[in-house]
């Protein structure tokens, strides 16, 4: 599939098959989502695969809320993705680079996080990201060194679902020229 066709065919995938990841095809995509740019190369995003169902269990019954407890619930796999916290978007004195602050961390992760959905729809795996869940409790459970922060959840598996195409904005509504 080349690049294009992948951009414009991959969708959040909510339901999956019941079959589980295979740990060398989650690798390949890890290793092309590390190719993700990224602040002065700091290559802050890191990823933890959680397949122990109890504590996807976990994470379904006390730190998610229903519509995101059901996707988690079915899919053979959860993704955590955590970052190195202080380290995109700073100098090396530990100011910020710029008025955004470290804002910078989550632009990064948020480029890492597509760039894997993307791999992972080469790879014939479907993806969700998540981000509204309970932080604090999902940090502790997954014990998340305090050097990291928990960025987003990515449920993947075998699609069982094969959505249709959103309707997308056209280039005049998305583009400016000065």
């Amino acid at each position: 599939m080349n690049t294009i066709e992948c951009m414009k065919t991959r969708r959040s995938i909510r339901k999956f098959k019941p079959d589980p990841v295979n740990h060398a095809t989650l690798e390949s995509v890890i290793e092309a989502a590390s190719y993700s740019p990224s602040w002065k190369n700091t290559q802050i995003t890191r990823y933890t695969a959680i397949e122990d169902s109890s504590v996807l269990d976990k994470i379904v019954t006390d730190y998610t809320p229903d519509f995101n407890a059901k996707i988690i619930k079915q899919a053979p796999m959860l993704i955590a993705v955590t970052f190195k916290k202080g380290r995109c978007g700073f100098e090396r004195d530990g100011s910020y680079s710029t008025k955004k602050e470290d804002r910078w961390q989550m632009f990064d992760v948020g480029a890492a996080c597509q760039t894997f959905c993307l791999a992972a729809h080469d790879a014939g795996l479907g993806t969700v990201i998540m981000g509204i869940w309970d932080e604090d409790g999902i940090t502790d459970l997954l014990q998340i060194p305090e050097d990291q922060e928990l960025a987003a959840l990515i449920a993947i598996g075998h699609p069982d679902i094969d959505p249709d195409t959103p309707k997308r904005k056209s280039v005049s509504d998305l583009l400016t020229y000065l």
